[in-house]
């Protein structure tokens, strides 16, 4: 069973949003799901390339002016 966790990163500069995320999937056990609240802009864009870099599978949604959701599947 897919179990979830919460981060919310909003107002939190790059590349400490990057950092944190990293460290929340560290603790994360297989199949668990990490939701991330980030700003848009230059923390959405350098925590999309940093989970394309790390090769995870994530998918945006809730998104609005200001914020977006992302929810990132941990295979481990």
């Amino acid at each position: 069973m897919n179990s979830l966790k919460h981060l919310d990163l909003k107002s939190v500069p790059c590349p400490l949003n990057v950092i944190k995320i990293k460290l929340a999937l560290e603790k994360l056990s297989k199949n668990e799901q990490l939701i991330v609240e980030l700003d848009r802009g230059e923390q959405e864009e350098m925590v999309l390339n940093n989970l394309k870099e790390m090769g995870c599978l994530f998918k945006q949604f809730n998104e609005n002016e200001e914020f977006i959701k992302i929810k990132i599947l941990n295979e481990k």
